[in-house]
């Protein structure tokens, strides 16, 4: 039995001829309604999984310009100052949001929300921050050519760099610790 929408509708169409000349509770109606639904909620996951990773989409398009601009791999040194470069890319809105703000006003919810995130990514980065392996030369060559699709991430190599400096493997896509 389809179970996509638009398989749904032709199996229909070919059967009866026009869907508009179905029953209201007939089992194609019904049919119809669960087929929509499904690829409703299918559209909902889509929408909610490409949210959650853009945030590694971008980190990952940080990283590719500042890769396309190195001539060699990086050091542990050089990648720590990357991620404290990117870590600090919202602070100045956060401190004209804070400047802003009148005395005894409360904070919005743009800046609780980059507060969030900045203390999500800093406790993220002192137990180790996901990257590409920069230091590898051809993951350093696959970053450069990335398409900027989730996809084609799969085909590089990566590691967890820690604040104080430790660097240990990774894999893709991210998971707690790995």
């Amino acid at each position: 039995m389809p179970k996509d929408l638009v398989k749904v509708q032709k199996q229909i169409k070919k059967k009866r001829g026009a869907i508009s000349s179905l029953h209201e509770n007939s089992r194609d109606a019904k049919r119809l309604r669960r087929a929509g639904a499904r690829s409703d909620k299918l559209e909902k996951l889509a929408a909610a999984r490409a949210k959650a990773l853009q945030p590694y989409l971008r980190r990952i398009s940080f990283l590719q310009s500042a890769a396309q601009e190195a001539t060699e791999p990086f050091t542990v040194e050089s990648m720590q100052a990357l991620i404290e470069i990117y870590l600090d890319r919202d602070s100045s809105e956060l401190s004209t949001m804070e400047s802003e703000r009148r005395p005894g006003r409360p904070t919005s919810t743009r800046e609780n929300l980059l507060k969030q995130r900045i203390q999500a990514e800093a406790n993220e980065y002192n137990s180790g921050y996901w990257m590409p392996d920069m230091e590898d030369v051809h993951t350093l060559e696959r970053l450069r050519e990335w398409n900027e699709q989730w996809t084609s991430l799969g085909t590089l190599k990566y590691v967890r760099i820690a604040r104080d400096g430790t660097n240990h493997t990774s894999i893709f896509p991210p998971k707690g610790q790995s």
